[in-house]
């Protein structure tokens, strides 16, 4: 038996809870995945899992090893990759999940950037607006705006995402520019699904609080439809500046209630302590963050023209 492996085998099926999605993550046999967890528990004398045909939960003995176990696995892979760090070519796959808003239109030069930097590392993004665990997708990262799925995961922060209110201007000729948050119910708004604060906004003004809640004329977890539906004069729609930005330094676009700050949510990289692919993880992540400060230059470019203010107000659970 090989022990190490095995025991990342029972780490992988302890992080999945599943002995299929292991082996599609390891790239082996539904039945390499049994044997190797039932060698270890038979060298260990006892269940790490109790199994059933839908459910599979650590057992008492699995619990207390698995903590311990994540860490053995952790520092064999930052071995190897320190290994490879020094011969200076990493190499090989590495899987990345990321929000289609986040990406498109901004990271390809990016990804063009790194690849030549290391040109035997390949990239496997997927692109979605679903929520993803990185360790249940089998990817080696996730980018997102969403809180890390478990306690078991590691969150990098690497930009901030601001959110503003805007539309056409032949929009608000039409319809008016509403002056305070509340007038917003006069208007078709066009709302992302996917925040947590769901239909709950909590807006920002001189210090004081105002949170309301709005119907959506148009509810859609893809911000790009909403840039769309905005240039097609149909409503006020809330975006990440990170997708408006453009739009609204061509006049395409304008800023509503920029007084009224929403708060601002960060784009973390997601991924276990555990990635098997810790050194090409560590360069892609690195690459990124040098790449964007914390005013990134969709957003620089609105503050230096004044159309949205200069300080930041985070995300916080208790406000929204």
């Amino acid at each position: 038996m090989d022990r190490l492996q095995s025991i990342e085998t029972f780490v992988r099926v302890a992080q999945t809870q599943s002995f299929a999605e292991a082996a599609r993550q390891l790239r082996v046999a539904n039945s390499v995945v049994t044997t190797r967890v039932k060698q270890l528990e038979e060298f260990l004398g006892a269940p790490l899992f109790h199994r059933s045909t839908r459910v599979v939960r650590l057992s008492d003995m699995g619990q207390a090893f698995l903590r311990d176990c994540t860490e053995l696995v952790g520092r064999a892979n930052d071995i190897v990759d320190q290994m490879r760090d020094a011969r200076g070519t990493p190499s090989g796959t590495l899987r990345v999940h990321a929000l289609t808003g986040m990406v498109l239109g901004r990271f390809a030069t990016l990804l063009r950037e790194f690849q030549t930097n290391y040109p035997d590392i390949h990239l496997e993004l997927i692109v979605s607006d679903a929520v993803a665990d990185p360790v249940k997708a089998g990817v080696d990262c996730a980018l997102q705006i969403f809180p890390a799925a478990s306690q078991e995961l590691v969150s990098r922060p690497l930009f901030p995402v601001r959110r503003l209110l805007c539309a056409t201007p032949a929009y608000l000729e039409a319809h008016g520019t509403p002056a305070t948050p509340r007038e917003l119910h006069r208007h078709k708004l066009g709302l992302y699904s996917g925040y947590p604060t769901r239909d709950r906004w909590t807006f920002h003004h001189n210090g004081e609080q105002t949170t309301i809640y709005l119907a959506a004329a148009l509810l859609t977890n893809s911000v790009h439809l909403l840039r769309e539906y905005a240039l097609e004069h149909a409503g006020i729609v809330c975006l990440p500046t990170l997708v408006a930005g453009d739009a609204i330094a061509r006049g395409d676009l304008r800023v509503v209630l920029a007084e009224h700050q929403l708060s601002s949510f960060s784009l973390s990289a997601v991924y276990a302590g555990t990635s098997r692919n810790a050194l090409k993880l560590r360069l892609f992540i690195e690459h990124i963050a040098t790449r964007f400060t914390r005013v990134p230059p969709w957003d620089a470019t609105l503050i230096e023209r004044g159309m949205i203010p200069a300080e930041l107000i985070e995300f916080s659970r208790s406000s929204g």
